[in-house]
């Protein structure tokens, strides 16, 4: 059923629907398309799910490789069913409504139970590393869109969300770290409420 399809079988899904390759050759894929920053799937879990498609008839074994190699050697291709259930699970509502908590927005909400050098020094860490994250997201967008396949075109529209979604959170960044002053009281409570507009400005005892 697609509802028994986790994120890393559809990813295999998708992948073996461009072309017939094996476990080893998934992973390298992924690696090269940097596929981790937006599916967070890991090494073991491609082979896992080949495994998993391959009992339950969403993939096929091909006549490459040999039939005594693991999956990291085995070729398998996308079957009529597997096809299937990929369409069924990309239908799914909650693609769409799915709103998790940044950790960074979790800290800061946090944040006035920290002590003032500690708050200083994780917004110029946040800083240096949206920066390094926009830097590198801009160079894989002029890689993305210099390789083929159909799944540059929304590979590219993910890329250049993510680098508005960057620059957009460091000028917010700046009028955080310019509203905040460090060592005043704070002016309300965060507990049970919107985030006060002065957060991180108390010390008081820990929660």
């Amino acid at each position: 059923m697609a509802t028994d399809l986790t994120l890393p079988d559809l990813v295999v899904l998708s992948l073996l629907g461009e072309r017939p390759m094996h476990g080893y050759e998934l992973n390298q894929e992924l690696e090269r398309r940097e596929a981790r920053d937006w599916a967070g799937i890991s090494r073991p879990q491609v082979y896992y799910s080949i495994k998993k498609l391959a009992a339950s008839g969403h993939v096929l074994r091909t006549g490459e490789g040999t039939s005594r190699a693991g999956p990291e050697r085995q070729v398998f291709r996308l079957s009529a069913a597997g096809r299937r259930a990929l369409s069924a699970a990309l239908a799914r509502e909650e693609w769409a409504v799915q709103r998790p908590p940044p950790p960074f927005l979790t800290w800061l909400c946090l944040s006035g139970n920290a002590q003032p050098e500690d708050r200083l020094r994780l917004l110029a860490r946040r800083r240096a590393f949206l920066e390094a994250e926009l830097a590198k997201e801009r160079a894989t967008l002029g890689e993305i869109l210099a390789d083929t396949g159909p799944m540059v075109a929304p590979a590219a529209q993910v890329v250049r969300l993510v680098i508005r979604q960057w620059e957009v959170e460091l000028e917010w960044l700046a009028e955080v770290e310019r509203s905040t002053s460090f060592g005043g009281p704070r002016t309300g409570p965060i507990a049970g409420g919107a985030p006060s507009p002065e957060l991180g400005t108390q010390n008081s005892e820990p929660l």
